[in-house]
């Protein structure tokens, strides 16, 4: 087969289409898959780090950005279909996928048009402003929550959140005297978790020891952030802007701190690690809180809200579980419980339907 899939901005538009080509390779070496995405996003680190080619299209978003924002989207636009279009003629794909991101929509939409089958991917149980306007002109559409269904109607089929296979392939975690917290905030960081984690710091002093930190800080508060670790007498506290390998450092942590978007917990659900989720208060219908809500219910994390976040509610948070590893290993046994192995599997079946179909 050859498929085209647009994904672009952030890791939890990226990812799952990650996961859907390492799929559609695994079941067919001679199989191509292509990137499309735009320059601003992360898709230009995060494609290539996973051995798949891109290209490039111009393309803006036209939801939550402004007036001026709206005008510069609309004047774009027409360039992103002809840009859109030529791609697809140049690769020919079997099946045109949108995983996320404004660059789904003028992709598919010429996918649509050029009569190539479509299938597109939605992770959250309100889909995204992008995919509720392609649900018309697609041809199947990948879900991950049944309350996403009645907007895509008969082609909406739920298949779980794709997620790397090397997430499921994670050891259980074992433990010795130092836990270990992976910090993170998206792909991009937080810096309501990153001032709440730096202010926690007073309150883990006599901890210091029992604590070996990773934190992703995103580009803007690294420098910050990692002269307050080491004023606070952690030098040791691995301070990065960004974590290329996150499956690499879910295997070796203790507890995560993060967001609680759909792919974050996804990834901490297939990887079967402990959470505390701090879900992002601006996300659409706030559906980041009812995934930690899930989460919390089924035993696998804590949720704390950002309305109540500092670092002495972290910092109290942190201390408990590291004196009762015993919660630890309970909340990793929940999350594994929630995992759905064959997300992608499922979702790579309707892209090979949709290919015979072409055929």
């Amino acid at each position: 087969m050859k498929i085209l899939i647009a994904a672009g901005g952030t890791g939890g538009h990226i990812y799952p289409g990650i996961a859907v080509a390492k799929e559609i390779m695994r079941r067919g070496a001679d199989s191509e898959v292509l990137f499309v995405g735009t320059a601003r996003g992360l898709e230009t680190r995060i494609v290539p780090d996973n051995g798949f080619q891109l290209s490039l299209i111009n393309s803006a978003g036209l939801k939550s950005v402004g007036i001026l924002g709206i005008l510069k989207g609309l004047l774009i636009l027409p360039k992103s279909f002809l840009e859109a279009r030529r791609l697809i003629k140049s690769f020919k794909p079997d099946v045109v996928v949108g995983a996320g991101g404004y660059v789904s929509g003028p992709v598919l939409f010429m996918a649509s048009l050029m009569r190539i089958p479509t299938l597109v991917m939605d992770s959250n149980a309100l889909p995204g402003f992008t995919n509720r306007r392609l649900a018309r002109f697609v041809d199947k559409a990948a879900l991950t929550f049944e309350e996403a269904m009645p907007f895509f109607g008969k082609k909406g089929i739920v298949t779980g959140n794709p997620v790397r296979q090397e997430f499921f392939e994670i050891e259980p975690k074992v433990r010795n005297e130092k836990t270990n917290l992976l910090i993170f905030g998206g792909s991009q960081g937080a810096r309501a978790i990153n001032n709440a984690m730096t202010d926690a710091l007073e309150h883990l002093q006599n901890f210091k020891d029992k604590l070996q930190i990773t934190h992703q800080t995103g580009e803007f508060d690294f420098d910050k952030v990692a002269e307050i670790y080491r004023r606070a007498g952690m030098a040791t506290a691995d301070v990065r802007p960004y974590i290329s390998n996150m499956v690499e450092e879910f295997a070796k942590t203790d507890l995560i701190i993060c967001r609680a978007g759909a792919t974050t917990c996804a990834e901490v659900a297939a990887a079967g690690r402990a959470a505390i989720m701090i879900p992002l208060p601006t996300a659409a219908d706030d559906h980041q809180r009812k995934n930690a809500e899930a989460m919390q219910n089924s035993g696998a994390a804590r949720m704390l809200l950002q309305r109540d976040l500092n670092g002495e509610t972290l910092g109290r948070e942190i201390i408990d579980l590291i004196n009762k590893p015993e919660k630890i290993s309970a909340m990793e046994t929940a999350a594994k419980k929630l995992a759905r192995k064959d997300a992608a599997e499922r979702t790579v079946d309707l892209i090979e339907e949709l290919s015979v179909v072409r055929s």
